[in-house]
């Protein structure tokens, strides 16, 4: 009787299609001669990159505009990082057609401070993080030599005060209709990489589960990571959720913009 139900709601009331969304790839800057073996384990500690500084817009139906991370623009960091070609985030985000204003919702993949610091810059959005990496960097002695900022964790409190901060429960979640974040790539305490309904199939923004398409092509683990054997396995899983396997996007490879190079300028549409 249930199956019948349940098949008569269907014809009644069929399941609506996944939203599609355009997805882009948009620079904010460049980290000149970055040590490759600080992105790739075991790779040849004479290599260096210049890597790629992205976050990722989702353009949805309806006028949903979803930003994947958000970059960094505080001063401090410029004190020990050399960026070459920098734009605040919010202007690149302008620069792809889209005022900060108008970002609806802002996905952090996990909170280090040059995915996060820029989360004050889109004033309007809706901001969604992991609750175990929400909860695990709240607690000040977690935050030594993590990579994750105290005024960026401020940043994210004063969100939170405002009602636009969520905090995602877990693996495998539709946050967004079209949009499920996944973890298990164990770069920080519950890193998450984003899986996007569009046209040409399911895209998936790895973030820093997968610094660089190496890391994909020769199945190596990032360095930095709490677990190789399940940074691997996200990144595998990646492969299955991806349509194609270009069609996973890479959090810093340069080559991003060179295999995507359309619209140009610094913005990458993945497709």
């Amino acid at each position: 009787m249930r199956t019948f139900l349940a098949a008569a709601a269907l014809l009644l009331f069929p399941r609506q299609a996944a939203p599609h969304y355009e997805v882009y790839a948009v620079s904010y800057g460049i980290l000149p001669g970055f040590p490759v073996r600080a992105l790739v384990a075991g790779a040849d500690s004479a290599r260096t990159l210049d890597i790629q500084m992205m976050v990722w817009l989702l353009k949805g139906p309806g006028g949903r505009t979803v930003l994947v991370d958000a970059g960094f623009y505080r001063d401090k960091f410029f004190k020990n990082w050399t960026v070459r070609d920098y734009r605040r985030p919010s202007d690149a985000v302008a620069g792809a057609g889209v005022k900060p204003e108008d970002v609806s919702d802002l996905i952090i993949t996990h909170a280090h401070w040059d995915h996060m610091d820029g989360v004050d810059l889109f004033p309007k959005a809706v901001v969604w993080i992991q609750r175990e990496e929400y909860e695990y960097y709240h607690d000040p002695a977690h935050l030594a030599n993590s990579g994750v900022d105290a005024d960026d964790m401020a940043a994210l409190e004063r969100i939170k005060a405002e009602g636009r901060l969520r905090l995602v429960g877990g693996d495998g979640r539709e946050i967004i209709p079209g949009i499920t974040v996944y973890t298990g790539g164990r770069h920080t305490r519950a890193s998450q990489f984003v899986a996007v309904a569009t046209a040409a199939g399911t895209v998936v923004v790895a973030s820093d589960n997968a610094y660089l398409y190496e890391n994909l092509d020769q199945r190596r683990p990032i360095a930095q990571t709490w677990d190789s054997v399940s940074n691997l396995a996200a990144q595998a899983r990646m492969k299955q959720l991806a349509t194609r396997p270009d069609l996973i996007v890479p959090g810093h490879d340069p080559l991003v913009l060179v295999r995507f190079p359309k619209p140009g300028l610094g913005v990458a549409r993945v497709e």
